[in-house]
């Protein structure tokens, strides 16, 4: 028994050292030099060099001026710590009540936007931090943009559109905005929106 139980702590030590030391440490320092923006965070910063945001985690903005994200599920909202969905299913009332909220409050705060509310800005991602939105979604809500910066529409629309990211290695996913980069180009163009 005593010398089973040697070669099972022999095993157990290897094995952790193995895969909770030396496998990180050179995942971290492949990810490091191959890719060392990703592997910091992607984050991003202001002119002044300050840093605002991730590039890959959702964040909450609400200003009429700036475009708006999807909605979070994510622990309070945009709570990268409580990364999750609202796990309500498609007959959930709540689910029901809380889209329709946000129909209603979209609609009110974008009167001039062109057709109906586009859903990925009535329903949270399956993380509650997606940064992204769909270059429609972005245009959407192009006309409330415009008018609280007191600027024409389709400068804009050229903002949104200077900031679309194509797919990836040209085939995967989707077309899409960061709405991070979206915003600091907006303030880049035409100063920080003050409402």
């Amino acid at each position: 028994m005593g010398k089973e139980l040697v070669v099972a702590l022999r095993v157990t030590l290897v094995t952790l050292v193995l895969t909770g030391l030396l496998y990180p440490v050179v995942m971290t320092g492949a990810a490091r030099a191959l890719m060392a923006d990703k592997a910091a965070g992607s984050l991003v910063t202001d002119e002044a060099g300050n840093v605002v945001g991730s590039a890959l985690i959702g964040q909450p903005f609400t200003r009429a001026g700036y475009l708006w994200p999807r909605p979070s599920a994510a622990g309070n909202g945009y709570d990268a710590a409580a990364s999750s969905g609202s796990n309500l299913g498609t007959t959930s009332q709540k689910l029901h009540d809380r889209a329709a909220a946000e129909v209603e409050h979209l609609l009110a705060a974008n009167p001039d936007a062109p057709g109906p509310v586009p859903a990925e800005l009535v329903t949270a991602s399956a993380s509650g931090l997606d940064p992204h939105l769909s270059p429609a979604s972005a245009l959407w809500q192009a006309p409330r943009v415009a008018q609280a910066r007191n600027v024409d529409p389709a400068r804009v629309r050229a903002v949104i559109e200077s900031q679309i990211e194509p797919r990836t290695f040209g085939f995967l996913g989707e077309p899409r905005v960061n709405v991070l980069l979206v915003n600091l180009a907006l303030d880049r163009q035409f100063g920080r929106a003050q409402d």
